[in-house]
């Protein structure tokens, strides 16, 4: 990849805006790994996760992807700025039937302003992984705007 992160305490500050959001909390969404342009979050098995046919929900899958590329590009953003979605677009690949969903997300293009991520969700089952869903992301750097404090 080769980002370097302006900001040398972006483990600290992407750490403490993950502990912020409460439907992180809700879902029992881990933070893995956390490097310049990287970022991974794990999302155990859960019942009341899932959808009727006992599937990870879609809108469950899409939240820690969601995440895992807005700290992706959040790693490269200034101190004293936070991040903000302007668009994704998600394709559901394959039931994401299993014991856990790993959202691994990348920066494709850090801008200024905006930032170009790609997310790939794994679903792990029986010791294997499969690939379930694929995100496109779009972000915006909120310049001198932290994130709220608790």
């Amino acid at each position: 990849m080769g980002f370097e992160a302006p900001d040398p305490d972006f483990r600290r500050k992407v750490g403490d805006s993950f502990a912020q959001q409460g439907v992180m909390t809700l879902l029992g969404a881990q933070l893995v790994r956390v490097d310049p342009g990287e970022v991974v979050i794990d999302l155990p098995y859960r019942a009341d996760l899932c959808q009727q046919h006992g599937y990870f929900h879609a809108g469950v899958t899409s939240t820690i992807a969601d995440s895992a590329g807005g700290y992706a590009g959040f790693t490269l953003f200034p101190e004293g700025s936070s991040v903000l979605t302007v668009e994704y677009k998600i394709n559901l690949i394959a039931p994401a039937d299993g014991d856990k969903l790993r959202a691994t997300g990348r920066v494709v293009k850090a801008g200024r302003t905006l930032t170009i991520c790609d997310v790939e969700v794994l679903v792990s089952k029986d010791g294997g992984e499969k690939l379930c869903a694929k995100m496109s992301q779009t972000l915006i750097c909120l310049h001198n705007r932290p994130d709220r404090a608790g």
